[in-house]
């Protein structure tokens, strides 16, 4: 009876918010799109993802979680996994791998309340670290496989000089952040890739249909492969940003009301849409706080936004189906190249923010009992801040160096509690001074009660 009367109280907010403001209820749908539209389609290029599934079930997560929760919660592809999949060119299999385990990690996570111990144990530079490294590991591969290997003014859909106009489009919308850089530059790409195959020899091959579901079962290799070089680096990436922060970011935008949703709620829907779509090729998903910031930004308020959203990539996936391969497959590398490195741009961005993610626990922890001069506290601060930045760097050094964010990931803890010790040992000459005190204060008095009987 309380899930009806939840459902039912979300429906009349989103129904309310969408007679109030419809037009922004649709801008805010478009909000994700510079996320969602570059990394999907790279993937789909690559044969890494079945595109028509992926829309189905990416569709049916926007419905269900715009009707559960009534906030405009994205559906976002899982930056890391894309990352390494685009990179390294996994096949179907190993990204459903990576896929299939980050669902079970997480759900184990939700199940047994560890997501709150996660946050203690990954320190917040190593999280940063890999989203860099992500970022630059996008930049590098748009410029090396997607724009580089074209010619400079030839053929004349898809040159160099598209790429330069794309990026100079680029810049000029960062002036003018209510503009939907990715869905025009997407529209524009479709229109030429339209044009390219109604003129080719191989245009009749352009045929909807019905979506016909596949089950694809990874193999012993693909396991491997997808759980260490892609689900591992992911894990605290998808459990910091796409869990606690979209549960503390929503509780920020939403204060009143829709009620916030909890950590093991949003783990479980990250959890349950993996462990569903990946069997049939989806692209592994989870929800993410940029996303929802961005479809805030662009006037969503309720959960109807995510809920259009959703259902036109569900009639897509369902009637148009492969169709749209062909399409993409001449969609213009130089339109794709700068739209995924405005991707990777943004996603290495979050490393800018690396000096203020001391965790909260540990700030109290060394201030407790402690009366330090300003200086000494300003001078700890610097210290701090160039350590994180340290543990950053060598992450992302790791990723990059070896094409492996596992490797980054287990680098940048090393160095991390390699820096942590001289404060460790501090603490502990510390404690035991402190013992040692309290072992002579007694042995104190018993001489001074001696002398004076």
């Amino acid at each position: 009876m309380a899930w009806r009367d939840h459902l039912r109280t979300i429906t009349e907010h989103n129904i309310r918010t969408l007679r109030h403001a419809p037009l922004s209820e649709l801008s805010g749908a478009l909000g994700d799109l510079g996320t969602l539209l570059p990394l999907m389609i790279a993937m789909t290029l690559n044969n890494t993802i079945d595109l028509p599934t992926t829309l189905v079930f990416s569709g049916l997560t926007n419905i269900l979680t715009g009707v559960v929760y009534g906030i405009p919660l994205p559906v976002q592809p899982m930056k890391a996994i894309a990352s390494v999949v685009i990179s390294q060119a996994f096949t179907i299999s190993e990204t459903m791998a990576a896929g299939l385990t980050m669902g079970v990690a997480v759900f184990v996570l939700s199940a047994t309340g560890l997501l709150g111990w996660l946050n203690r144990v990954v320190p917040v530079p190593v999280v940063k670290g890999i989203q860099v490294g992500a970022g630059f590991a996008l930049v590098m591969n748009a410029g090396s496989s997607l724009i580089l290997p074209l010619n400079w003014a030839s053929p004349g859909w898809d040159s160099r000089i598209w790429a330069i106009g794309a990026f100079l489009a680029l810049a000029t919308a960062a002036l003018m952040p209510r503009v939907p850089y990715a869905l025009v530059v997407f529209s524009m790409g479709i229109l030429i890739a339209g044009i390219v195959l109604a003129t080719s020899p191989h245009h009749g091959d352009f045929h909807a249909g019905i979506w016909r579901p596949s089950v694809y079962v990874p193999g012993g290799h693909a396991w491997w492969t997808g759980a260490i070089d892609a689900a591992l680096p992911q894990l605290p990436l998808t459990t910091l940003n796409s869990i606690l922060a979209v549960t503390s970011l929503s509780a920020s935008l939403f204060p009143t009301f829709p009620p916030t949703p909890s950590t093991t709620s949003i783990g479980f829907s990250v959890a349950i849409a993996n462990l569903v779509g990946c069997w049939f090729g989806a692209m592994p998903v989870c929800h993410g706080s940029g996303g929802l910031a961005g479809q805030y930004r662009f006037g969503a308020r309720s959960g109807f936004s995510v809920i259009i959203l959703g259902t036109i990539k569900l009639l897509l996936g369902l009637f148009v189906g492969d169709a749209i391969v062909p399409l993409l497959q001449q969609f213009p590398k130089s339109l794709l190249g700068v739209m995924v490195l405005a991707a990777g741009v943004e996603l290495a961005k979050v490393g800018q923010s690396v000096s203020e993610s001391q965790d909260l626990w540990q700030r109290a922890e060394d201030d407790y009992g402690n009366e330090r001069s300003t200086d000494d506290l300003k001078k700890d601060q610097e210290q701090e801040e160039r350590n994180n930045w340290t543990v950053m760097l060598v992450t992302v050094a790791g990723c990059l160096a070896f094409k492996n964010d596992a490797i980054g990931f287990i680098a940048g803890l090393i160095w991390h509690w390699s820096l942590q010790l001289p404060r460790l040992t501090e603490r502990l000459r510390g404690g035991r001074s402190i013992r040692l005190q309290d072992e002579q204060e007694p042995e104190l008095g018993n001489d001074l009660w001696e002398r004076n009987r």
